[in-house]
Parts: structure tokens; C-alpha cells; sequence
């Protein structure tokens, strides 16, 4: 098609009588969604920059010069600085959190945590998570405790991190999720269903 050659496309919102609809999206998974041995690729990788690094680990004041200390670091067998471990601990929780614990009410613990292979500046991590177990409470009858197992890799397929996570997950009919109040929302806030 020549840059003088004109189309007509016909735009559906321009019509009035298209009907809107307010319609559900992604609410996470509730404990009745969880079966034993399901893995679930989290979206999305995540690049760690220098400043991520340089950030945890002023905040948090890890005195270790392997991830502040660039002269330090290059007389190492690494030959550079390391990603604080802790904030790939905290990125690959992150970035699990869409399916497994958007709901969660607590997170009671987090178990065998290893770091496999280092992580630096300019690594793209990618994350997923296996359902280990699940079991109901007799104490509480609203949620359900859900053991996975999440596995964090480089953008080369090293296995950089591995731990075990245990959310106390809602149960779907505890939570009464709707298109108008999804997770995170206060009720009334944005379009409702009787202005449609």
C-alpha cells in the first residue's frame, strides 16, 4: 500500500449502541484453584540494574563490599560485584506473587532457600512455581495453607534461586471477588455495574 492509498476502518466505540459491559480480570488464584504438582511460568522477566543492587543494599546496610565496592569485587574469583542475594529473594517472591498469593492472607514461611549461581548486574531473572502441597484448616474455615516450591533462572537457564514458600491462601467463596471490586479494590471506587 502506497502512503497516498486511504482506507476506512470503522471504530466499534463510534457506534452507540455498542454495549459496555464491566468485565472480571485476572483476580489471582484461590485455594480451590491449587493442584499438587501444577508449575505456573510467572509473566514477564525482570532485568537487575546496578542501582537495584546499590539500593537493597544501602537500605538494608549490608556492609559486604562484593555489592558495593567495584575494586574490591574485581580481585574476586566473580571479578565484579554480586547481586545482593536478598533482593533476588525478594524479586523472584514478586514476581510469584500474580499466581500464588494475590490472595494470601499471610505468608507463614519461607523454607530451604539456596542461591545457586550469582546474579549480576544486567542478568534478566525469570520465575515460576510448583504446588508442593495443600491442606485445609480446622482452625479456619475461610483459608487453606498452599506449600510451592519457586525457582528463579537467569536469562542463560541457570538456576539462580530456589525456596520454599507457604502462603495461607482465601478461599474463592470467602472472597466474593466481583468485576467491580477485584483484589485491592475499595468498593465503590471506579465504573460500577448500575452505571452500565
Amino acid at each position: 500500500m502506497s502512503d497516498t492509498d486511504e482506507t476506512t476502518d470503522t471504530d466499534a466505540t463510534d457506534d452507540e449502541s455498542t454495549e459496555k459491559r464491566l468485565v472480571s480480570g485476572w483476580h489471582g488464584r484461590y485455594y480451590e484453584d491449587f493442584e499438587v504438582g501444577d508449575i505456573y511460568k510467572h509473566p514477564f522477566g525482570r532485568t537487575v540494574t546496578e542501582t537495584d543492587n546499590v539500593w537493597m543494599t544501602n537500605v538494608t546496610m549490608n556492609l559486604n563490599p562484593m555489592h558495593f565496592n567495584e575494586a574490591y569485587a574485581a580481585e574476586t574469583e566473580f571479578g565484579e560485584r554480586l547481586v545482593d542475594g536478598t533482593f533476588v529473594i525478594a524479586l523472584a517472591v514478586g514476581m510469584s506473587v500474580i499466581d500464588i498469593s494475590v490472595n494470601a492472607t499471610a505468608n507463614l514461611g519461607y523454607d530451604d532457600i539456596r542461591h545457586h549461581s550469582p546474579v549480576f548486574h544486567g542478568d534478566t531473572i525469570f520465575a515460576e512455581s510448583e504446588v508442593l502441597s495443600k491442606r485445609e484448616l480446622e482452625s479456619r474455615d475461610h483459608v487453606g495453607i498452599v506449600e510451592t516450591e519457586l525457582r528463579a533462572y537467569n536469562q542463560h537457564g541457570d538456576l539462580v534461586l530456589s525456596l520454599e514458600r507457604t502462603p495461607m491462601v482465601l478461599k474463592r467463596s470467602h472472597a466474593e471477588p466481583s468485576a467491580a471490586e477485584p483484589p485491592g479494590w475499595p468498593e465503590g471506587i471506579g465504573t460500577q455495574p448500575e452505571e452500565l
